[in-house]
């Protein structure tokens, strides 16, 4: 096999997207690969919340769910037709059959996380709308739901739980180089 170069893509294509449920460190872990590969992250969500000049939790009050994932669709397939360093798509994007479409071709790494991490991590989803009320149930049915669409449009799985976000950097680097 042929080793994963970790310079910028020049075709506009993002060297790795990262996907996983919400706490799953997409954010974190992504930042610090392009650290290491001296090279640009985008996070769908901070794209959106710029584009809307609002948090996401507001975006669903004022304008809805349908209005939000309307918006993420297209902010998606900008990012991945035009990233070209790490990308990290908020944890509903799969959910999108089109963006699992768009996936196709690009290398994503899957940041699995167990319920009782996910749920320690994301505290009480105070800025996470889908989050609100019982997190823990409301976690466990999002996981139960878009787990098998992230492993559906993955190329690697790593589980995250009890890793620090430089040991999933690592892992992410390991397994993208074998």
């Amino acid at each position: 096999m042929t080793a994963v170069t970790h310079e910028a893509s020049p075709t506009g294509k993002p060297m790795v997207v990262l996907v996983g449920a919400p706490g799953a460190g997409k954010s974190t872990v992504g930042a610090r690969l392009a650290h290491r590969w001296s090279t640009q992250f985008q996070d769908t969500d901070s794209i959106i919340e710029q584009r809307a000049g609002q948090p996401i939790a507001e975006i669903f009050i004022d304008a809805g769910e349908p209005a939000f994932r309307a918006l993420e669709a297209v902010v998606v397939a900008e990012a991945l037709a035009n990233c070209r360093g790490v990308l990290a798509l908020g944890g509903g994007a799969v959910v999108s059959e089109s963006t699992r479409a768009l996936l196709a071709g690009h290398r994503v790494v899957f940041l699995d996380v167990g319920l009782a991490e996910a749920a320690s991590r994301v505290g009480l989803g105070g800025t996470r709308p889908l989050l609100l009320g019982n997190v823990r149930g409301q976690l466990k049915a999002l996981l139960d739901a878009r787990r098998p669409l992230y492993r559906q449009v993955a190329d690697v799985t790593v589980e995250t739980d009890g890793l620090s976000a430089e040991a999933v950097a690592d892992e992410i680097e390991s397994r993208l180089d074998a």
